[in-house]
């Protein structure tokens, strides 16, 4: 059996970082995890390989070659999604898709043969074990909650890991808290299940194996969702770091009562986590707590966000503007609060009802949706009707993005970060595309940019009073660039 997996293209968005990858010279910020953990777990025999589009092109020929079409994706890959079913089609291949993108809404893809959704612990083998008897049926899911102990080593030989700037691997599913907005729940449970600390450093040790080094993704939704596993994992992780010379800088996804926890705090910066990215929101109250977010509207978020900043770690935030509770001075309060925290890496949104969440079941019964989400909240669309009204929200939503991401503001939040910041005392020589980068970024912005004189300024000031975080800063001017760019996208494409 001769197996093609096909990862449909990304737009491009403030999450892609396509203009920043070019100082890097990669062709996509990470790989299709999910379908690489898939491949581990069909049957060794088969023939694999493995096409992302967003490193490469799909041939015909390379679909002719394959039995079957395997398709995994999110929301807001539908439009490549469906350019890859049409031309399998075409060519007359079994298609069979799972992942988020065909979890939230089957119905709207009637041309894939076999439809295998949900958790792939659990349906993928059901829908093998029917395939070997001739009996494959259409659609294959289950509500099960799998525990992740036999989940696989993702097969990291289908694909060029120099082609991507960070490496994800998963330690948990599941998030304890019920946002009104999140489909997480939905997905995975509330209740977070983990790999045993000896599956993830052998995930680990499959990376360093193969000669990865350098950025590392643990993709989780809530890293610290079950603080007492990850309390006795991060101690192996730690020493398994230290015995390599510390060969991967970590980032992941938590929730904001990490900086409640001195301890654990401690332990990510011990692991070397560099980054963490917080769902902050909204710094209003009222807000926080239309949206369930219980866990953010019980503190102070400024003090918190410092907290974990002092503990080496780079905050990065979501933001949502368009609860009902919004008024118009939400747009000037976010900046602000944006501003004060120094959150260079603000992912500002709207809000947006995916598909089966409690908002968009509440939207649904008040009659206020409008058409299917896009799957990325920061492309400036709105799928329902806000109480503020489309136009007024969406005018103060490109004033927050054109403020927050102009060369004045977006530098002067570096600073602030640099001043609550302080690195851990991990040391190691940079690598090469690191300093290819640098040089990359002396030239595109300190000599052709509009930022050249708030660049060298960064540049300069890091370099005397915090040289342990020079790397940090100029990654942060790369990504600027990027979101400068992708702004300005928007905003033109918002007239």
């Amino acid at each position: 059996m001769k197996i093609l997996f096909v990862y449909p293209k990304y737009p491009d968005t403030f999450w892609s970082y396509k203009h920043a990858l070019r100082f890097v010279s990669k062709k996509a910020a990470i790989p299709p995890l999910g379908l690489l953990t898939v491949a581990a777990m069909v049957p060794d025999a088969w023939e694999k390989r493995l096409v992302d589009l967003n490193t490469s092109k799909l041939s015909n020929e390379q679909i002719k070659w394959a039995d079957m079409v395997f398709i995994s994706a999110m929301i807001v890959q539908k439009p490549s999604v469906q350019e890859v079913i049409s031309r399998c089609k075409a060519l007359g291949k079994t298609i069979v898709a799972g992942g988020p993108a065909f979890t939230a809404q089957p119905e709207q893809y009637p041309d894939v043969t076999h439809l295998v959704l949900n958790e792939a612990e659990v349906t993928l083998p059901m829908f093998l074990s029917d395939l070997a008897q001739g009996k494959a049926k259409a659609v294959y899911t289950s509500q099960d909650k799998p525990a992740l102990h036999q989940t696989p080593v993702p097969l990291w030989s289908l694909i060029r890991l120099k082609d991507y700037a960070v490496i994800p691997v998963q330690y948990s599913r599941g998030c304890p808290f019920n946002c009104e907005f999140c489909d997480i729940i939905i997905m995975y449970g509330r209740t977070p299940r983990t790999k045993t600390p000896s599956q993830l450093i052998a995930e680990l040790q499959s990376l360093y194996d193969v000669g990865w080094r350098g950025d590392v993704f643990i993709v989780d939704d809530n890293f610290i969702g079950n603080k007492v596993t990850v309390k006795k994992m991060l101690p192996v992780l730690i020493e398994w770091q230290k015995e390599r010379g510390i060969p991967f800088n970590l980032l992941t996804e938590a929730s904001v009562n990490l900086a409640d926890d001195e301890e654990l705090m401690t332990l990510m910066n011990q692991a070397n986590f560099q980054n963490v990215f917080l769902g902050s929101e909204t710094p209003d109250m009222n807000g926080l707590k239309e949206c369930g977010k219980t866990q953010n509207a019980s503190r102070n978020l400024s003090d918190s966000v410092k907290t974990i900043q002092q503990h080496g770690m780079q905050v990065m935030g979501g933001f949502i503007i368009g609860f009902d509770t919004d008024n118009e001075t939400i747009f000037q309060n976010q900046i602000d609060f944006i501003q004060q925290t120094g959150i260079v890496t603000a992912m500002v949104g709207l809000l947006n009802a995916l598909p089966h969440t409690p908002l968009w079941h509440r939207l649904n019964e008040q009659g206020r949706l409008l058409k299917e989400s896009t799957g990325e909240n920061t492309d400036g669309t709105l799928n329902f009707s806000p109480l503020m009204g489309e136009k007024k929200l969406v005018a103060g939503y490109r004033k927050v993005l054109g403020t927050i991401y102009s060369n004045k503001y977006y530098y002067r939040r570096i600073n602030t970060f640099m001043r609550n910041y302080k690195p851990n005392n991990t040391k190691r020589m940079p690598k090469r595309e690191e300093v290819f980068a640098f040089f990359r970024s002396m030239w595109h912005i300190g000599i052709l940019s509009r930022a050249r004189f708030s660049y060298w300024n960064l540049v300069i000031r890091t370099f005397i009073s915090k040289r342990k975080a020079f790397p940090v800063a100029i990654e942060m001017a790369i990504a600027g660039h990027h979101f400068r760019r992708i702004t300005k996208q928007l905003l033109t494409a918002s007239v």
